[in-house]
């Protein structure tokens, strides 16, 4: 007789924020049927209310436990946590796109749903405890963002050389995101398969208990399946060399999903590496070392990643390209943490340190991109650094909060990017990988003179009176509030990351 778990065996009450979303989309996608065309701001507030309900529902799982769908997911604080930086990146992308679809003409409700789509694979794949639902994951948060890359695509009959043009580089971006993505899909399956041939199952803590007790255990399978996995997740998180898409698929996507993708692709990829690399791959060493057998291969493509970002996008003249790159190096900067998890018993900390990095990011990268869609024109121009001469002129308020946008990303002082940076670094010290953070520090001093050059442009140049900035509608401007608040918020009080780092330290280790 068929045994099915009971209710309680499957523990489904940690997985509620993330089934709101999915289930959400799949309501609101019908219920988008029957809202007429030039009214999709209702289709709009209603992803913003699913997501409101999920983000309350998400407050009463920080005290769950334990395991969920026999053993597929994993019920902690740091999930909790993850969920929450996840929705607050959909609620702001939601902001984001409700004026700048109707401006570039493409205001279709479908856009709302496949959002929401995405959020729920990126929460799925924060929680995931198992290989497979790790991949399921990655493609419920790809494939979406495949279609909103190319959701600007040219119209008939539109005689607009200009838009014409936006639309063909957004379809050449979609594409080019579901043809490398599906190559990283692939390396991803075949690392999977090549570590349940070397362990003989696919949960991540079975696999840590396979490699520590050693018994009928093949530590050259696993090393390459751990390769293949780097590769196919590395991929997501832009890190070199799997980065080459970044650029181009920035610049051509619609500026909207280019700020929620820069920021879901990497709650998603980042949280599931470090669970893999630093829970269940921490014990597959060769010979007597201590570190794992990954260490120096994640800490030569995170130092190579921090270099090649920083260094790249000094000659950038496009903003939207100049915040790929600084994607690319921060990238680096998150996967320093997960080479801190190289060392048994780390796991702990490089999952607070990469917890804290992507809300600290997701708040200063969000916000910087909304400045920069409200410096740019309806048909898809005005996105380069010249564009923000005299900003400080015209708008002073949206030229402070770029100002305060840039220095977070460079991880000054009183702003949330130096708590994220500090977390990163004093888990990459811990770990003993000194020359990484050396690394990780040099290359934020460097980066300084092109997260500058913007700030230059606004406040020293003096050509004319400046970009008056129609794009900066009340939606956006909420959305450089809320980000300004939580860049300031978590750097000028330093309590306040303390205490979110207490909540999620208290996460029971796995």
């Amino acid at each position: 007789m068929l045994g099915l778990p009971s209710f309680a065996e499957l523990n489904l009450f940690p997985l509620l924020p993330a089934t709101i979303v999915a289930v959400g989309m799949c309501i609101l996608l019908l219920v988008d049927l029957w809202i007429p065309d030039g009214q999709k701001t209702r289709t709009a507030w209603g992803a913003i209310g699913i997501l409101i309900v999920a983000f309350i529902a998400n407050l009463f799982t920080f005290n769950s436990s334990g395991e969920a769908l026999g053993g597929m997911f994993v019920a902690d604080r740091i999930t909790a946590f993850l969920n929450v930086v996840s929705l607050i990146t959909g609620i702001l992308a939601v902001l984001l796109s409700i004026d700048y679809l109707k401006r570039a003409q493409i205001e279709r409700g479908e856009f709302y749903s496949l959002l929401l789509f995405s959020v729920s694979g990126a929460m799925f794949m924060s929680s995931a405890n198992d290989l497979v639902m790790i991949f399921v994951a990655l493609e419920l948060l790809s494939i979406p963002l495949y279609v909103m890359a190319a959701f600007r695509y040219p119209k008939r009959n539109d005689n607009d050389p200009q838009h014409v043009k936006m639309g063909l580089m957004s379809e050449e971006s979609g594409m080019k995101y579901f043809l490398l993505g599906a190559f990283a899909s692939a390396f991803l399956v075949y690392g999977s398969a090549l570590v349940y041939g070397a362990t003989g199952t696919t949960s991540l803590p079975a696999i840590f208990a396979a490699l520590d007790a050693g018994v009928n255990v093949s530590y050259v399978l696993a090393l390459f399946g751990g390769g293949l996995i780097l590769v196919g997740l590395g991929f997501k998180i832009a890190v070199f060399p799997f980065h080459t898409w970044t650029p181009d698929v920035y610049e051509g996507a619609p500026t909207n999903v280019t700020a929620y993708m820069s920021v879901a692709a990497k709650v998603g990829g980042v949280a599931a590496l470090a669970r893999i690399l630093a829970t269940a791959l921490p014990t597959l060493t060769i010979g007597t070392t201590e570190s794992a057998a990954w260490q120096l291969s994640v800490s030569v493509v995170a130092a190579l990643t921090m270099i090649l970002g920083n260094l790249v996008a000094l000659r950038q003249t496009n903003l939207k390209r100049m915040l790929a790159y600084s994607s690319i190096a921060h990238g680096g900067y998150m996967l320093t943490a997960i080479a801190a998890g190289s060392v048994l018993g780390t796991s702990q900390n490089v999952m607070v340190a990469v917890s804290i990095y992507l809300m600290t990011y997701a708040f200063t990268n969000l916000g910087a991109f909304a400045i920069l869609i409200a410096i740019e024109k309806d048909n898809g121009t005005g996105s380069n650094i010249d564009d923000l001469t005299g900003l400080s002129k015209s708008r002073p308020g949206l030229a402070a909060m770029m100002l305060i946008f840039m220095l977070s990303l460079i991880g000054m002082p009183a702003t949330a990017g130096f708590i994220g940076k500090y977390f990163v670094f004093a888990a990459a010290v811990d770990a003993g990988l000194y020359v990484l953070a050396i690394i990780g520090v040099l290359t934020s001093v460097a980066s300084v003179y092109y997260y500058m050059r913007p700030v230059m442009r606004m406040y020293l140049m003096d050509d004319g009176e400046g970009d008056p900035a129609a794009g900066a509608t009340p939606y956006v401007r909420w959305v450089a509030y809320i980000a300004v608040a939580g860049v300031l918020l978590i750097g000028i009080v330093p309590g306040l990351a303390v205490n979110l780092l207490t909540v999620v330290a208290s996460a029971p280790t796995f």
